[in-house]
């Protein structure tokens, strides 16, 4: 098991492996302490067998320059491999201002080629490498050195089961023509829209129970001064106050010091010093929100009229539609969806691109009345009207 602790034995592998179609690739980190994630350990594998052509790369090496990696990344002529990329994807972009292309996840593939929703790695491993997973390692504390053999096993198994995966999992697109499906599927993880943070958009994941424009705007504010502390300073934005305090705070509205004091939620560093400071002064800009600034609540889905018995035609024309592709039914239509076709709505994710010829198509008809359902044994079959 090759560990990489030199720019110049990253640039001699990276230049093997610009010569293969594809290389997998894996990384470990940790996030429990810090806002942005830490890069511990990263590993790379290209065709072959067993360990043959894999090597881990130590990226806290004090002189190891990652740039010979970003330079594959950079190369369009290499399939770059992960599973369930987003978190690996994030790290690189955040850091390096680099997302591979050409992209290739295997959970989404996964997902498109009939194994489930947001299928696991080990259950892929099982079920098309035909091995098994040591878990031993999997809570480990990655940014220690030296590294142990056993987790360097655990790490390196997460690229080399990888390449099985790959081949038969592209093969499996190719056969049934639904590599368009999955390469819409990765727009959102292409997209540097997906790893871009604004503090002044934070509030939205905020949740609520109230509606009012007024407690909107001092969530938002308090949001978003969160934000921007949690990132300038490198901590994970509930070390500066969690959800529940924010909104205890946005619905009493302290004033001064002492008012903060009597918050039930507030950690004891956020009644003093520059957090406390930030507090006050967000709650006093909420408050001081110009009517026309204030933010709107979203009542679209309050002010749905669905009619339940289409909404229920619609469930059985999707598990139809599920079966008969093996795609799992929330990939293709989450409930919300059937809702607001059911409610006249057509601007969902349900009717566009690989979804609307699977299940949108025939979800219109059914909602104009131009086809209808009918049993045939244990098959649901579509009706011509």
């Amino acid at each position: 098991m090759k560990t990489i602790t030199s720019t110049e034995d990253l640039a001699a592998f990276c230049s093997e492996a610009a010569t293969a179609p594809y290389v997998t690739v894996d990384t470990e980190f940790l996030r429990e302490r810090t806002y942005y994630s830490k890069l511990c350990l990263i590993q790379l594998a290209y065709p072959g067998q067993g360990d043959e052509n894999a090597v881990l790369v130590d990226p806290l090496a004090g002189e190891l320059s990652l740039e010979p990696l970003l330079e594959l990344f950079r190369n369009t002529n290499v399939v770059k491999v992960f599973h369930a990329a987003r978190q690996d994807l994030e790290i690189f972009f955040i850091d390096h201002g680099v997302i591979p292309d050409p992209l290739f996840d295997t959970q989404v593939a996964a997902m498109v080629c009939g194994f489930g929703e947001q299928v696991g790695y080990e259950t892929l491993v099982k079920r098309i490498a035909k091995q098994g997973l040591d878990k031993s390692s999997r809570f480990t504390d990655w940014s220690r050195r030296p590294l142990t053999d056993a987790q360097k096993k655990y790490a390196l198994a997460d690229v080399t089961h990888l390449r099985v995966i790959y081949e038969y999992l592209a093969a499996e697109l190719e056969r049934t023509g639904r590599a368009r499906w999955v390469a819409e599927e990765l727009g959102v993880l292409t997209d540097p829209e997906t790893y871009t943070t604004r503090p002044q958009d934070a509030w939205q994941r905020v949740k609520t129970r109230s509606s009012s424009s007024r407690f909107l705007a001092i969530v938002r504010e308090l949001a978003a001064f969160r934000e921007d502390y949690a990132q300038s300073r490198n901590i994970p934005r509930n070390r500066v106050f969690k959800d529940d305090a924010l909104t205890e705070l946005a619905s009493t509205k302290p004033v001064t010091m002492e008012d903060l004091g009597r918050s039930r939620l507030l950690l004891r560093e956020a009644r003093k010093g520059p957090i406390a400071d930030g507090i006050l002064a967000a709650i006093k800009a909420g408050m001081e929100c110009p009517k026309d600034a204030l933010p709107k609540p979203d009542t679209s889905k309050d002010q749905l009229q669905v009619n339940p018995a289409l909404a229920d035609l619609l469930r059985v024309l999707l598990k139809a539609r599920t079966e008969a592709s093996g795609v799992a039914a929330r990939l293709i239509a989450p409930a919300a969806d059937l809702d607001a076709m059911a409610a006249g709505q057509r601007d969902v994710k349900a009717l566009t691109g690989w979804r609307r010829e699977v299940f949108g198509e025939d979800a219109l008809r059914l909602c104009e009345g131009r086809i209808g359902l009918a049993v045939k044994g244990r098959d649901v079959e579509v009706i011509e009207i």
